[in-house]
């Protein structure tokens, strides 16, 4: 029997009200990027400063080119096996009109792509935080192309694109869990595995030289999340992504909170460090649960999120694995946290029908997230160990031990962070005559009459 031929009436329209909605939401994504170079920038020591505000900057330059080019093809093309996609007109984006409808929505697929682009762009500048301070930035550029295309867009094919095998299977990632979160978390310990330990890792002083740049680093994140999940939804009409907002702010606050807490009762004070960690873990966790469960599920998840990954950050020490800014312990362990929990908490009126342990459903979804997310971890973990292992024994990723610990933003950049030589600065400027001699001592270091 032929299908019936569509009526002008059912055939999906563009939105203007859905189109400019997810254009906000993709400039929010993007500006993530920026602000996760911030938030990781101010956790280095004052001479890595450059170098990791580079390693996030850079992947918005490489994964732009590359998702033109052909990541969009393999991540949303025509299915192969469940595990790859392409379609050959989209290759430089030149079959794509600007009024193409994406499938099942009413935005143009111009929008979605490029949407889809900051994920993309985003989830690989992750990772550098977890290799701070000994790795040469060439040799990070070339792995940042090499692991969109081996590990991102494939994985990002398996759980979103039509046909791939996870999203078939039914795991439920509203934005990103295991696609970016798991993946980048688990690259990261499969490439430190590789380079291995900081000099002085475990002995020497590692703190964060500006906790306020930190802060502000946290803020734009968290700001930028909302783009990033509710936006998610590729739309606004049905209060999916109202729900998926709501819970975004409601599990980072909780989070904020957990973290806090743990630090209290373990190490006595409640730290502007262990604030802003606390809100990335909780936005972290909640990234593919929010469509799925209610703000209270929202509210559990945070509170988990937060106690559980300041839990996960000290391991490393006792583990001697040198992940220097926890991706591993925030992100591997949040998204981890996140998907499984979709399978207790999922409550059935939100994204989908699908009910979770808690509500009924069984444990039918919660077997389906552990597939998800066992699968990803261990493809990103061996694959990504795999391409700093072939880099490392090719063109070599870390920098050599002077470099290291003079400082990698003069070898690799020839620049600094901060200029304290310059005129204007208390030490620079030309001192009254009754300040002179103590302004003379504050300068030279001797004792003037």
């Amino acid at each position: 029997m032929a299908p019936a031929t569509p009526l002008a009436a059912d055939t999906p329209a563009l939105s203007p009200a859905n189109t400019g909605f997810m254009l906000v939401c993709t400039a929010l994504v993007m500006l993530m990027t920026p602000g996760l170079a911030f938030f990781y920038g101010g956790m280095v020591r004052v001479k890595s400063t450059l170098n990791m505000l580079m390693m996030s900057f850079v992947s918005l330059g490489i994964v732009t080119v590359l998702w033109v080019l052909y990541g969009f093809s393999l991540a949303f093309g025509t299915d192969t096996a469940g595990l790859i996609g392409w379609n050959p007109h989209w290759l430089g984006l030149s079959g794509i009109g600007r009024t193409d409808l994406w499938d099942g929505t009413t935005i143009p697929v111009l929008v979605f792509l490029v949407f889809q682009m900051m994920f993309a762009v985003l989830t690989p500048a992750l990772i550098s935080g977890a290799l701070a301070d000994r790795v040469r930035f060439g040799a990070w550029a070339l792995f940042v192309a090499l692991w969109a295309t081996v590990v991102y867009f494939p994985v990002a094919h398996w759980v979103w694109g039509a046909g791939g095998w996870a999203y078939r299977l039914g795991v439920i990632d509203f934005a990103g869990g295991t696609a970016v979160h798991v993946n980048a978390g688990a690259a990261a310990l499969g490439v430190i595995l590789v380079i291995g330990k900081r000099a002085g890792f475990g002995t020497d002083p590692m703190r964060p030289h500006n906790l306020p740049l930190v802060m502000l680093g946290a803020g734009l994140l968290w700001f930028g999340w909302f783009g990033f999940n509710a936006g998610s939804w590729l739309g606004n009409d049905d209060g999916v992504g109202a729900l998926m907002f709501v819970n975004t702010q409601v599990a980072t606050g909780a989070a904020v909170l957990g973290w806090l807490a743990y630090e209290k009762l373990r190490h006595g004070a409640c730290t502007t460090l262990g604030a802003a960690s606390g809100a990335v873990a909780g936005l972290v966790a909640i990234t593919p649960s929010g469509g799925a469960v209610s703000p209270l599920g929202a509210l559990a998840i945070g509170v988990c999120a937060g106690v559980l990954c300041a839990l996960a950050v000290g391991l490393k020490y006792r583990l001697g694995y040198d992940d220097s800014l926890d991706v591993v312990g925030v992100h591997l362990v949040g998204g981890v946290l996140g998907s499984l929990l979709v399978g207790l908490l999922a409550t059935g009126t939100g994204q989908s029908d699908v009910a979770g342990l808690f509500y009924g459903g069984g444990l039918g979804q919660f077997w389906k997230q552990c597939a998800g997310v066992l699968a990803v971890l261990a493809y990103s973990l061996v694959a990504s160990a795999l391409l700093a292992l072939l880099l490392d024994r090719t063109i070599g990723m870390r920098v050599a031990r002077e470099a290291e610990e003079s400082g990698i933003d003069g070898t690799e950049h020839a620049e600094t962070a901060y200029d304290f030589s310059g005129a204007g600065g208390g030490a620079g400027r030309t001192p009254s005559a009754p300040d002179a001699p103590a302004a003379e001592r504050a300068r030279t270091g001797k004792v003037t009459a």
